[in-house]
């Protein structure tokens, strides 16, 4: 085969997924035609290399190698359709050449534990070293200072990217020697691991040339070129092997996505253009003009004008800026800055979208179903099948009806995994609904959900049994009754049935042992979520309801003495703890609002307690009568009575401001009820008129955080209200006020009620 100028091996040194690289490599490769070509990578994953050559893979692409006694430990070789070494184990598999892993194996790059030379490779991504994150040099940084450039990448397009060369090998040899005067000059460059990976590389090579002669081509980082070359012994290149540490591992192949090789994702060797450097190296011709045309389609699709002049536009601005700043071609700064001034009128949000779609892009790689994996991958990819639930890079909204049985199983799978630690997806605000047969989830893969599903391997084969004995090992665990009661929702929403009697167990026995009324209080309302879960799902929670009920009746016992002596902060979190009880009763079975259900009567005689009780708190009195007035336990005269002497003269102006928060503050409508009862309106008006000005400043923050989370349209009805003035002040209104009538039209009332039963679903009755 011809020689570089150097002789010996072909040494090719490249940039990782650099497209230059890549075409240079081919170049190379087909010019030389080793017999033997040795890429930087595990030499693990020599009987992987195989399926590089199936249909099925497509790049992005990366090996996974975890530690098989902790999988969490784990890195990462990803490689791309423009990665040199992709090209180069391409060119091998279709040329019958025989082609080798030649860097450091994964079993000492995963045990290590030297803090002079840390864990993951150049080209690899996974947990860094202290040497990582000391002062290293950037050879290309070196590279770019040394020419002039004050942007590496700028100079790595304009050196390679954007240029050809005739001759196959001169881009290599000059490289080459670009890098030994680096290495002159620093050494190892704070890199003092490579020194040692070094040392294996060339003992792999003297190996193959043993084997091949000098018919061998080496692809790994120009960083190593002048060691591979340097003459050294065998016996002291295995001395710096000498003792490493080791730990069984296992590899595979896994897909990987343009985000995560972008280096902003964090990955070391990253770079910064993903999907541009995937469409110089893809297209055959004119990669500026099918750009802009792809950046075109893109804003189109998102509703913004952008014509055919537009780009024809954007492809002569684009090579002006080019010539103007003395560059060879019109590289990705080019073709930015006339998208930003032609397509996107000088917008940067539309050009934010363009950077995200397609400068790095959202692909996902694919692999053979072939490949190694963990049983319980192999059940999840099966389940997936299964319920048509497709991998995708970029973030998807997915809505559930749980009435279907496909979508009941989605939703148990992706709860499944979510307590195996296995984030797939996360639940999102869905459309407004108060029922529970519907949920939305954000769904997004990344590669590392394959080390988490390695890591819940050890829980069992299948990811039901792995779900199961995780959960029945939590609720074991825990100590902790509101984690228990957590526990319990999730396996509900799971469907694991199998776990349910262990987990409710420990409820049982944590509940009983936990004198504490606000865990009791905290824990009750995830109980009584699960018991309407139970119900959509079809599944027996008689034993939940039981605990749950037992939990409700012990907090109606204890909370009353609970909130008395309570300072500022920790009324408040009681008034929200206050809040989800009295919904977490109203969904217990047989515990209605409507009078006469035992524990809801119950629970409205502690809320009458808190409500006439004077050391409780202002803003729990307050709460305690908002929810009584709403739950028709109280009229409207004994609410305005309370408010009455909560307001009086008497109270100190500070717990007022409290009980006043309490009963119309938040989320509750309060506003809406000011809105239409003016007798309550009055009594606030009147009390906030008589605060006295020292006092006023005391009580402002408490008003402004009360009524500043109405909405601007209460806001305003009730301004318009008080600058008219109330029709009365703590008495009954003579008539009605503007816009009001005196009593309930029930005809008018009637005419939405077939809408609502369409909106529910439901029947009218008759």
């Amino acid at each position: 085969m011809t020689r570089p100028t150097t002789g010996g091996p072909l040494v090719l040194g490249v940039r990782h997924h650099g497209p230059g690289s890549a075409r240079a490599v081919a170049a190379a490769l087909e010019a030389g035609r080793p017999k033997a070509v040795l890429v930087e990578g595990p030499p693990e994953a020599d009987g992987l290399v195989a399926l590089a050559a199936e249909e099925e893979m497509r790049p992005p692409v990366a090996l996974l190698a975890h530690a098989v006694d902790d999988p969490g430990r784990a890195a990462f070789w990803p490689l791309a359709e423009f990665s040199p070494e992709w090209v180069a184990i391409r060119w091998a598999l279709a040329h019958g050449a025989e082609v080798r892993f030649v860097d450091l194996p994964a079993a000492h790059t995963l045990a290590a534990t030297d803090p002079a030379w840390g864990g993951a490779e150049e080209g690899a991504e996974g947990p860094a070293g202290p040497a990582e994150q000391g002062l290293r040099i950037d050879p290309i940084a070196e590279l770019a200072t040394a020419a002039g450039y004050e942007d590496a990448e700028r100079w790595w397009e304009d050196a390679v990217e954007l240029r050809g060369a005739a001759d196959p090998f001169a881009p290599f040899d000059a490289v080459a020697e670009a890098m030994g005067a680096l290495r002159e000059a620093y050494g190892h460059g704070g890199h003092p691991r490579d020194l040692v990976r070094e040392a294996y590389m060339r003992i792999q090579l003297r190996a193959a040339q043993k084997e091949f002669g000098d018919d061998v081509a080496v692809v790994c980082g120009a960083w190593h070129v002048p060691a591979l070359r340097r003459g050294t012994t065998v016996t002291a290149d295995r001395a710096l092997l000498k003792g490493l540490p080791k730990v069984k591992t296992e590899l595979t192949w896994v897909p990987w996505t343009h985000r995560r090789l972008a280096r902003r994702s964090g990955y070391g060797a990253g770079i910064e253009a993903p999907g541009w450097y995937a469409h110089l190296f893809s297209v055959p011709d004119r990669p500026l003009e099918r750009w802009m045309t792809k950046v075109a389609g893109l804003l189109r699709d998102e509703d913004l004008a952008v014509s055919s002049a537009h780009v024809i536009e954007a492809v002569r601005l684009a090579d002006t800026l080019a010539a103007m700043r003395s560059r060879p071609l019109a590289g990705l700064g080019e073709t930015t800055d006339a998208v930003r001034a032609v397509m996107c009128e000088g917008s940067d949000i539309p050009l934010d979208l363009v950077r995200d779609r397609l400068v790095v892009g959202d692909v996902l790689g694919t692999v053979p179903d072939g490949a190694p994996a963990v049983p319980l991958q192999r059940d999840l990819d099966r389940l997936r099948r299964t319920l048509r639930l497709k991998p995708e890079a970029q973030e998807r909204e997915l809505g559930l009806d749980l009435r279907k049985d496909n979508d009941a199983a989605r939703s148990r799978l992706l709860h499944r995994l979510r307590l195996l630690g296995v984030d797939w997806g996360t639940p999102a605000a869905g459309r407004a609904s108060t029922g529970t047969f519907r949920e939305s989830w954000r769904l997004r893969w990344e590669p590392e959900l394959h080390v988490q599903v390695a890591e819940a391997g050890v829980w069992g084969t299948t990811v039901e049994a792995a779900a199961t004995a995780k959960a029945e090992s939590r609720a074991t665990a825990a100590d902790d009754l509101a984690a228990i009661t957590a526990l319990a929702e999730q396996c509900l929403l799971a469907g694991l049935s199998d776990a349910l009697p262990a987990v409710l167990r420990a409820l049982a026995d944590r509940a009983a042992l936990d004198t504490d009324v606000a865990h009791l209080a905290q824990a009750l309302p995830a109980l009584a979520r699960s018991l309407r879960y139970g119900d959509v799902r079809a599944t027996d929670t008689a034993a939940l309801a039981e605990v749950a009920t037992g939990l409700a009746e012990r907090v109606c016992v204890g909370l009353p003495p609970a909130c008395t002596g309570l300072d500022t902060d920790a009324a408040t979190e009681m008034r929200d703890r206050l809040d989800a009880v009295h919904t977490a009763i109203g969904l217990l079975p047989g515990a209605g609002p409507a009078p006469g259900s035992g524990l809801a009567d119950r629970w409205a005689g502690v809320l009458r307690r808190l409500a006439d009780r004077d050391r409780v708190p202002g803003v729990l009195r307050g709460r305690a009568a908002r929810l009584l007035l709403d739950e028709g336990r109280f009229a409207v005269g004994e609410a305005a009575r309370l408010m009455g002497l909560a307001l009086s003269p008497g109270t100190p102006p500070a717990d007022a401001a409290a009980w006043i928060e309490g009963f119309v503050g938040g989320a509750s409508g309060g506003g809406l009820l000011l809105v239409h009862d003016e007798r309550l309106l009055g009594l606030v008006d009147d009390w906030l008129s008589a605060v006295p000005t020292e006092a006023f400043t005391d009580v402002l923050p408490l008003l402004r955080r009360t009524f500043a989370a109405y909405e601007p349209g209460v806001r305003r009805t009730l301004g318009e209200l008080v600058a008219r003035g109330p029709a009365t002040t703590g008495a009954a209104p003579a008539a009605a006020a503007p816009g009001f009538a005196t009593a309930l039209d029930e005809r008018r009332a009637d005419g939405v009620l077939p809408l609502l039963h369409l909106i529910l679903g439901t029947e009218a009755q008759s």
